[in-house]
C-alpha cells in the first residue's frame, strides 16, 4: 500500500460480551437507543455479532470495543479490539 492510499474506515461499535462459545469466538450484545420513525418514543434495539477473540481475552459480563473486519467464518465479521470495562 503507498503513502496515498488509505484503509477505509472500519465501522466500530461497543457491546456486553453475552456467551462465549468456543475457542476464539465471543457473542457481543450491541444495544442502540433511536426514536420511533412515526411516533417519536424512544425504542432499544439489540443485536447480537459473532467476533473474534484472539487468545481469550474477553469473558462474559465485559463491555468490549469491536471492529468490522473481513469474513473469518460463516457468521464471524467483526474482531474484538479492546476490552474497555471487565466484569466483577
Amino acid at each position: 500500500m503507498s503513502e496515498n492510499e488509505t484503509r477505509n474506515q472500519r465501522k466500530v461499535r461497543t457491546g456486553l460480551v453475552v456467551s462465549i462459545s468456543g475457542e476464539k469466538t465471543c457473542t457481543v450484545q450491541i444495544t442502540d437507543r433511536k426514536p420511533h420513525p412515526k411516533y417519536g418514543k424512544m425504542m432499544t434495539t439489540t443485536k447480537k455479532l459473532h467476533c473474534q477473540n484472539d487468545d481469550n481475552v474477553a469473558a462474559v459480563g465485559d463491555t468490549v470495543r469491536v471492529m468490522e473486519t473481513r469474513p473469518l467464518s460463516k457468521t464471524k465479521r467483526w474482531r474484538v479490539v479492546e476490552i474497555v470495562e471487565k466484569a466483577q
